[in-house]
């Protein structure tokens, strides 16, 4: 036998709960790097270095994680330390990995509130614009390399993207149709999809988990709703904290894919629909949240902040800002390791499901179409000065003035491709160069 057949056969460690919890704490403080780079950082170290899970496990969890709606790298996490711990287990790897983000980005939505019209702080995010666009670029190149591996899967790709910036279809369509495609062929052509065998057999567990997932949904949809039947209750079902409540709940149940696909939902609908903000200020959001640790979906807390800090009766901005920040965090986490309680026990049967891991890869090329649709929303608005939506029938696009073009966005965005695609910087480090560049240049022209 080979060493590394050996090391692929050789059972799991099972480390402590006191150990795993100060690994799950040092994930949470340094998992920068959207959840890419999030996910490939906890294979290496719960993969290759710790040897707490093997490699087929973790990839057969990846994927029913970005079939469930939320953040997939919270998901996984959440679910590996289900495997080791249980429910203290998965609680800590959830928690953990969600909160050191969650503190930082408080701190940067409350600078971003009251240090606008600062000429530092106005360049910098000038600056970061032009690094989110070439982010964003650069997960649909990676993501569609790991993807689109046939003609298919590509079509999958054209036919998401088509149905989501043409004519508006609603994502959760677009998700389960792709599902059904996959599920549909993996029986009679797999190689179509690009799977070419099942994991092996699955971990037993034991006759009680249907009351476990009972127990885990009652508890959770109760934690989950709790928060807004309380402002309904105390500020009336027409409050902004209502509104907040309901919309990130909603997103919670809906939005399926990775946290590209849900900004592309997310994005239009608080700027077009809730007119919390502005097309430009949602792109600063994400480049806030692209330079915090934890998933990228904290995003949402920047957005449920300034929605609540723009409509703080009865409270001050600041009150308001805080409450509104910490009911979204709370009602896009909460669901995401819900599903995970209530599924996991059942997760493991379906390891060997050759029908669902078919569904999943096509879900997975649907949302390659889904991120293009994100990157010529942001690249409108980062790089042209007035975009409007118009309408004919079905059909929708988007109209524009070419000489419009904001040469200064543009000339970063080259500069921001260069270090990304020719230089092969990393995510924090060209996030930081444009945001200097953007201050450099806000006092130079």
């Amino acid at each position: 036998m080979t060493s590394e057949t050996a090391t692929t056969n050789a059972r799991p460690a099972h480390p402590s709960f006191g150990e795993a919890f100060l690994v799950w704490l040092k994930i949470g403080c340094i998992n920068f790097g959207g959840p890419a780079g999030q996910i490939a950082m906890m294979h290496r170290i719960l993969v290759d270095e710790k040897k707490w899970i093997d490699e087929p496990r973790f990839l057969h969890a990846l994927n029913f994680s970005m079939l469930l709606p939320g953040p997939e790298a919270t998901q996984l996490a959440t679910y590996v330390g289900w495997l080791l711990h249980g429910v203290r287990g998965g609680l800590a790897a959830g928690i953990l990995f969600v909160l050191p983000g969650a503190f930082v980005m408080l701190g940067l939505s409350l600078l971003y509130a009251y240090g606008r019209g600062v000429s530092a702080i106005d360049g910098a995010l000038f600056g970061i614009k032009a690094a989110v666009l070439v982010i964003v670029i650069e997960a649909l190149i990676r993501i569609g390399k790991r993807a689109l591996k046939s003609w298919l899967m590509v079509a999958l790709a054209a036919l998401a993207f088509v149905g989501i910036f043409f004519f508006d279809l609603p994502f959760p369509l677009i998700v389960g149709a792709a599902a059904l495609a996959g599920f549909v062929v993996a029986k009679s052509r797999p190689d179509l999809i690009g799977i070419n065998g099942v994991s092996e057999t699955a971990l037993a567990h034991g006759a009680d988990r249907w009351r476990h997932a009972i127990l885990a949904l009652v508890i959770g949809l109760t934690l989950w709703w709790a928060p807004v039947a309380i402002a309904a209750l105390t500020l009336g079902t027409g409050h902004v904290m209502v509104a907040i409540g309901l919309f990130f709940s909603k997103l919670a149940v809906v939005t399926f894919g990775g946290a590209y696909a849900v900004l592309a939902y997310m994005a239009q609908q608080v700027v077009q629909t809730h007119h919390w903000m502005t097309a430009p200020e949602m792109v600063d959001g994400l480049g806030l949240a692209e330079t915090t640790p934890g998933p990228l979906i904290l995003v949402t807390q920047f957005v449920g902040f300034l929605a609540a800090f723009r409509a703080a009766a009865p409270f001050s901005p600041l009150t308001a800002g805080l409450i509104g920040a910490a009911l979204t965090t709370w009602v896009t986490f909460v669901p995401a390791i819900l599903w995970i309680f209530a599924g996991a026990p059942f997760l493991e049967d379906l390891r060997a499901n050759k029908r669902l891991t078919g569904a999943l890869a096509a879900i997975t090329a649907a949302v390659v179409g889904v991120i293009l649709n994100l990157s010529v929303w942001f690249a409108l608005h980062v790089l042209f000065g007035n975009v409007t939506e118009h309408h004919a029938g079905p059909l929708r696009w988007f109209g524009f003035d070419p000489n419009a073009l904001d040469r200064h966005a543009a000339m970063l965005a080259v500069v921001a491709a260069v270090l990304a695609f020719r230089f092969h910087r990393g995510l924090i480090e060209v996030i930081i160069v444009m945001a200097l560049l953007g201050i450099v240049s806000t006092y130079s022209f």
